[in-house]
């Protein structure tokens, strides 16, 4: 999955007709403190996400696993808009090395 921000909307009148009534969204990619990235891809919008919104983009295969994708020429669907991220990036505890001075090291 990618998490992206909603950038723009993607406008055709004329496409293949399993696709009439789909919206199509830019979605630039960001990463996990919203900062964007180079990535930009045109996503099928399944939940009715806009733009400036954060979500989430299922790509290939799984981009036609939705309701609203199920069968179509899709190669990436929004399939989550996201309220929030709860990110713990704690530095790993080491554990103190002993000195080889140390008289109680065995």
């Amino acid at each position: 999955m990618l998490l992206g921000e909603v950038i723009g909307t993607v406008w055709a009148t004329r496409k293949d007709p399993g696709l009439v009534g789909m919206t199509f969204l830019i979605v630039r990619e960001v990463d996990l403190d919203g900062e964007p990235l180079p990535t930009v891809v045109v996503a099928a919008d399944a939940v009715g996400a806009g733009v400036g919104e954060t979500v989430l983009v299922a790509q290939g295969s799984s981009g036609r696993q939705t309701a609203v994708t199920q069968g179509k020429a899709v190669d990436a669907v929004i399939m989550a808009i996201v309220d929030r991220l709860d990110v713990v990036e704690e530095e790993a505890a080491l554990p103190e090395v002993a000195e080889a001075t140390d008289p109680l090291v065995l």
